[in-house]
Parts: C-alpha cells; structure tokens; sequence
C-alpha cells in the first residue's frame, strides 16, 4: 500500500515542472485571455491556448507515442490530423461555403489587388533569410503577410513543421489586430483627396457566372500551381456548394458542424506542439517580429496598387480598399470601409473592399503554392 502510494506521490507531474513550462502556462493564460476578454480571433486563439496549456502539463501523456501493447496519447491521435494535411484544406472547404465572390466578380480587376498584398509574404521571406533562416523556414515564416491562418498552418507543415507553434499564433495574434495595424498606415500613405473618392455601385452578378467562378479558378490555379491544388480545390469546392444552390444541406454543414469541428481540434493540436523546449526560444521572437512586418508590406503593397488603379481609372477607384487584399475576411474589408467613413460618413466602401478581401484568400493560396513548387 505505502508503495503504490509512494509510486504515486512521484507520478505527480509537479516533481516534472520546470521554469519553462510555468511561463509556457502564462503565455497559455494569456491567449486564452485575448481570445476572451479582447476578443482576438477567439475561435483560434482560445482552442491554442487550450492546447499550449495542456502541453505545459508534464505527465499528462497527450502526446505519448504507442508502444507494444499500449494505446498512444488522445492528442497523438488528434494531431495526425494536421501531420497529414487534413485539417487545413478542411478548413478551406468551410471558408469557400461561407464566402460571397459576387464583389470579386462585380469588379475583377480588384483581383489585382489581393495579388499586391502579397508583397509582405516575400517581403518578410527575404528578411527572414538575413535573420539566419533557412530558405523553407523563411517561406513558412513569410505566409503570414497573407493574413490567412490555414494557410499558414499549411505551409509551415510542409516546409518548416518545428516552426509550427510560432507561426500559427503570429498569423492569428496579428489578424487579430489587423484594426490596429492598418488604419495608421492607411492615413499616411493615401491623401484625403484619394480616401473621398466615392465609388460606383457594383453591377449584379448572374448565378451562371456564380457557379463558372469556382470551376474556372480550380482549373487555372491548379494547372498554374498544381501544389496548391489541396487549398484551392477544397476552397471553390466549398464555394461551389453555396453557389449551386440545390445543395442546402451539404453548404450548412459546411459553413457550421464541419469547419467548427475541425477549427478546434486544429486549434488545440496547434496549440499541443508549443511546448517549452520549443516555442521558448530566440527563433520565436524573430517570427513574431518578422510578422508585424509581413503584416504591414502586404498592406504597403495593396495600398501602392490601390494608388495606381487610382491614377489609371481617373479617381474612379478609392486606393484605400487595396489594403482589404490581406486574406482577413471580413475585418480587412471592415478596416478599409470604416477609414473611408473618417474622410466621408457617406461613403460605403464596404461591398468594394470585398473584392480584394476575397481575391486575397485565393492569392495566399496560389502564394503558398509557388513556394512549395520552388522549395518543397
């Protein structure tokens, strides 16, 4: 009896603690805290602080391997999820059933400007690299400029999976405050003239063009790209599902039961592999760093083609809805539309940012998919 109690009493994880997993478990607190109390893409940054936390728990054998006759750790299991490349394009089916392109395709050279934020992804790739990074974990490191965390996720699975932790809470932490970041960098790079402009009233769009779109895209963008057929097939797949019309059933299951599922076991699973010994580290910092950067190019980028358009359309454009090409769908969009209304109460750019809000997601994706052609 004494030694099974003895055996137990040094079971305890407590004897296991080390000062690392104790700032781990404040970090944890911390994203779960954000996600609650500020509201920081809650429906990531709590599922990882979830999973950081349950990390930083020595002895509790989430993440044991099997051995002989013994049955491996619940996250384990769980994690092949990602390990296997299932979880992301998952998500992308739920974001493509939730995703309205009729701005996009009302006007499609808006198209251009989600390609033009994606300056920040190789803008953050070449700074990477003179951080002392490796090509591929620059790569990784560099997708978050697309403001797109899937991808993020994604990417860094193929190209840096050690990196995963970091890069995951980068990617969420700063679309979180995507209503931070932008909006200074909006004012100082476009005049007041430029943020009045009042734009046209986007032409309707037919259901034949509707349904068209997502095939269309697949098509090219995995002929082009064919990495970054995964991504984009499970994208306008989902699209495809909303925009047919006949299959009702399959579209809500998509936009709610499927992506909601598989948003939390992503999250924690995420969140499992941010144990001390590897998030802890002076890489860290530098990714974190490096995200604020990517962040703040891709704005730079859309804002700078957003001008030309400008110029090009005689001031039929408002250049401030080239900061929406980020892949933060709705908020950026939301960013662009409410520094407009500073300069204008009366102007309504929301419906127009749209267009290169959404362009952006497909641009993230055919992004990360020139990258792993080239590196992977």
């Amino acid at each position: 009896m004494l030694e099974n109690l003895e055996k137990f009493i040094h079971g305890m994880g407590f004897w296991s603690l080390t000062w690392g997993n104790a700032v781990m478990l404040a970090i944890a607190v911390l994203l779960i805290y954000l996600a609650i109390k500020r509201g920081f893409e809650p429906l990531l940054l709590l599922p990882i602080g979830l999973g950081a936390f349950l990390a930083n728990l020595p002895g509790s054998g989430l993440m044991n391997e099997p051995t002989g006759s013994e049955i491996g750790g619940l996250y384990y299991y769980l994690s092949k999820g990602i390990e296997l490349e299932i979880f992301p394009p998952l998500i992308f089916l739920g974001i493509g059933a939730m995703t309205d392109f009729g701005p996009l395709l009302a006007n499609p050279k808006t198209f251009i400007l989600g390609a033009a934020a994606q300056f920040g992804v190789f803008m953050a790739l070449m700074m990477a690299v003179i951080l002392g990074f490796d090509l591929k974990e620059a790569a990784a490191i560099g997708i978050i400029g697309g403001a797109d965390g899937p991808t993020a996720i994604y990417l860094s699975l193929k190209l840096a999976p050690h990196l995963l932790g970091p890069i995951a809470v980068s990617a969420y932490s700063y679309m979180a405050l995507v209503p931070l970041i932008q909006p200074p960098i909006m004012r100082y790079m476009t005049t007041e003239k430029e943020r009045l402009v009042v734009m046209e009233t986007p032409r309707p769009v037919s259901k034949k063009i509707r349904v068209i779109f997502p095939l269309a895209v697949t098509i090219v963008g995995v002929l082009i790209v064919p990495p970054a057929a995964p991504l984009l097939a499970m994208l306008m797949g989902g699209n495809l599902l909303r925009e047919s019309g006949v299959v009702e059933r399959l579209t809500n299951m998509a936009q709610n039961e499927l992506i909601n599922i598989i948003t939390f076991f992503l999250g924690t699973c995420v969140g499992i592999t941010m144990s001390a010994e590897v998030f802890l580290r002076i890489d860290t910092l530098k990714i974190l760093s490096l995200g604020i950067v990517a962040f703040s190019f891709s704005t730079i980028g859309g804002l700078l083609f957003g001008k030309l358009m400008y110029r090009l359309t005689g001031g039929k454009v408002n250049p401030l809805i080239g900061s929406a090409g980020v892949s933060a769908v709705p908020m950026a969009a939301r960013v662009s539309h409410n520094v407009g209304q500073e300069s204008n109460p009366h102007n309504y750019l929301l419906m127009h940012a749209m267009g290169p809000n959404v362009a952006g997601v497909i641009g993230t994706a055919i992004a990360a998919g020139i990258l792993l052609a080239i590196l992977g």
